[in-house]
C-alpha cells in the first residue's frame, strides 16, 4: 500500500500477522465456575480446577462456547461442527496445572474476513486464519517483595479467544486500523468489552521484512502481550527497521519471541520462538470432542446485531452521510445509536455533523464517554430543530449547546430563559445598518469601489446583534441600503 523502508541496499517491504488475545464476556471461567470480575482481592476468585488441584475435572462454559461462535459468525468465518480441546504443555510459574487447555488442530472456528477501511476511503481485507478458545494463565508479581514473586490466579482458567490473522498486514497503521475493527465488531458483539487497559484485549505481532516485490517471506520474530494500539504501531515500525538493519549487514533475523518495551521505544528478545511441536499438543482426555449441532449455530446467527460495515453501508444510504462520517459514527454501538436517535427526528446531516465534531469534541475534553453525555440525544435533535425553524442561528446554537453540555438543561429553556431568539424582524435590523452607513462613509466609500466590502457591514450588524440577528435578513437589508445610496 505505498509503504516501504529504505534502506541502503533498496527498499524493504513489512509483512505483519496479528494474534490477538480476546477475553470472553462471561461471569465464569472456561472451565469453571470461578467469577471473571475484574479488580478482586488477589487469589480471591479461584476454583479448585484454576488452582490445578490434583483430581479435579474441566467442565465446558456452554456461555463462552456461544460467544465463540456469535464472533466467528460476526467475522464471517467458517463455524467448525466438530472442534478439540488439547493440552499445550510448557512449564510457567503461574500455570497450576503444568498445561494450558487450548485448541490447536481443530479450533472452533475456521477462516473469515475482516475489511478494514482505509483513510483514501478504500477498503483492505485482511483474512483470519482462525478463531481458537483457550484458558489464561494466572499472573506473576515481581514488585511486591525484594526476594519473592508472587502468583495471583484470578486470571487463571479465565476464557479468551485467539483471533489469528493472516500475514496481509502491510503497514504498522494497517495494524492499528485492524485493531480497532476487530475491537469495534467484539464490542457491537457483546463477546469482549475490549479494554485494554484492564488486558482483556492483548495483541501478540508477527515481524517480518522481505525486498519490495518478493513473494517469499521472511523470518519472523513475534512481539509479545503489546497492550495498546499506539504501541502495536510503534512496535512493529522498530522492529521491522531492526530486521532491515540486520538484514544490509549481512546477518540473518533469528526467528525468537520479544518484547517491546515502551518506555525505550524498542524490542528486546525474550526467548527462542517455539514452534507447535515443543508444546507436545495432544487432546485433554478430561474432555469430549466439542460437536455443534446446526440449530445451535443458527439460533446465534439469527441474535446477531448489525455489525459496523451493515450499519456504515446504510447510514450512507438512507442518511446521505459521508463515508467518513458514518465510519467515524458506527465505530462503537453506542455512538451510532445516539446518533440514529438524534436524526430520527432533526436533519441526519446536522445530526451528524453535531455528534462528530461539537458533542465529541466536548466529550474528549470532559474525558467521558457518549453514554455519560450530559445532553441527550432528544435535547441534541430539539436544538438542531431550532435552527432549522430559525428560532436561533448556528452562532448561538454553539452557545446554547457549551450551556447544554454544562447543565443538562433542555435548549428552549436556555434559549428562552436568557433571550436567545434570532432576530428576524427587519424593521430591529434596519436602523443599525442606518446608523453604521452614517458613522462610516470612509467604509461606504470603499464599498463603491469594491462592492464585497459589504461584508464588513453584515459583520458589525452581527456584533451589534449579538449574533441573535438573522443573516440572510442582515444581508437583504445591508444590500438594499447600500443600493439606495447610489
Amino acid at each position: 500500500m505505498g509503504y516501504t523502508i529504505k534502506g541502503a541496499t533498496g527498499d524493504w517491504e513489512i509483512v505483519v500477522g496479528l494474534e490477538v488475545h480476546a477475553q470472553v464476556m462471561s461471569s465464569s471461567k472456561l472451565f469453571s465456575g470461578a467469577s471473571t470480575r475484574y479488580g478482586g482481592a488477589p487469589n480471591s476468585q479461584v476454583s479448585t480446577v484454576d488452582a490445578g488441584m490434583p483430581g479435579m475435572l474441566p467442565v465446558v462454559n456452554e456461555r463462552c462456547i456461544e460467544q465463540a461462535v456469535r464472533t466467528g459468525l460476526g467475522l464471517k468465518a467458517q463455524i467448525n461442527r466438530l472442534s478439540v480441546f488439547e493440552r499445550k504443555n510448557y512449564f510457567y510459574p503461574d500455570l497450576p496445572q503444568g498445561y494450558q487447555i487450548s485448541q490447536y488442530e481443530h479450533p472452533i472456528v475456521g477462516k473469515g474476513v475482516l475489511v478494514i477501511d482505509m483513510p483514501d476511503g478504500s477498503t483492505r481485507e485482511i483474512g483470519i486464519t482462525r478463531l481458537h478458545l483457550e484458558q489464561d494463565a494466572g499472573k506473576s508479581v515481581h514488585d511486591q517483595r525484594d526476594d519473592e514473586t508472587l502468583i495471583d490466579l484470578n486470571r487463571s482458567g479465565v476464557a479468551l479467544m485467539e483471533i489469528v490473522s493472516e500475514p496481509d498486514i502491510r503497514t504498522p497503521d494497517e495494524a492499528v486500523l485492524y485493531m480497532r475493527k476487530l475491537r469495534s465488531i467484539l464490542r457491537y458483539l457483546g463477546t469482549c468489552d475490549g479494554n485494554m487497559e484492564e488486558g482483556s484485549l492483548r495483541c501478540d505481532a508477527n515481524v517480518s521484512v522481505r525486498r519490495v516485490g518478493d513473494t517469499a517471506f521472511g523470518t519472523r520474530c513475534e512481539i509479545k502481550n503489546v497492550n495498546s494500539m499506539r504501541f502495536v504501531a510503534r512496535a512493529i515500525e522498530y522492529e521491522a527497521r531492526r530486521q532491515v538493519e540486520l538484514l544490509e549487514n549481512g546477518e540473518k533475523v533469528v526467528q525468537e519471541t520479544r518484547l517491546f518495551d515502551s518506555a525505550r521505544g524498542e524490542t528486546r528478545s525474550m526467548r527462542g520462538k517455539e514452534e507447535a511441536h515443543d508444546y507436545r499438543y495432544f487432546p485433554d482426555p478430561d474432555l469430549l470432542p466439542l460437536e455443534l449441532e446446526e440449530h445451535f449455530i443458527e439460533r446465534i446467527r439469527a441474535d446477531l446485531p448489525e455489525l459496523p460495515d451493515e450499519k456504515k453501508a446504510r447510514f450512507i444510504e438512507a442518511y446521505g452521510l459521508s463515508a467518513y462520517d458514518a465510519g467515524v459514527l458506527v465505530a462503537e454501538r453506542a455512538t451510532a445509536a445516539y446518533f440514529e436517535e438524534v436524526a430520527s427526528s432533526s436533519d441526519a446531516k446536522l445530526a451528524a455533523n453535531w455528534v462528530v465534531n461539537e458533542l465529541f469534541g466536548l466529550l474528549a475534553k470532559a474525558g467521558v464517554g457518549i453514554e455519560e453525555s450530559p445532553v441527550s440525544a432528544a435535547n441534541l435533535a430539539a436544538l438542531i430543530r431550532l435552527i432549522g425553524d430559525g428560532t436561533i442561528s448556528g452562532r448561538i446554537a454553539k452557545d446554547v449547546f457549551a450551556i447544554m453540555f454544562e447543565t443538562g438543561e433542555a435548549p428552549a429553556k436556555i434559549v428562552e430563559e436568557r433571550g436567545l431568539k434570532q432576530v428576524t424582524d427587519s424593521s430591529s435590523i434596519e436602523p443599525i445598518v442606518d446608523q453604521l452607513i452614517a458613522d462610516n462613509p470612509g467604509q461606504v466609500e470603499t464599498w463603491r469601489k469594491n462592492p464585497k466590502v459589504s461584508g464588513w457591514f453584515v459583520g458589525q450588524v452581527m456584533k451589534a446583534t449579538g449574533g441573535k440577528a438573522n443573516p440572510g435578513m442582515v444581508n437583504e437589508v445591508v444590500a438594499r441600503k447600500l443600493a439606495a445610496l447610489g
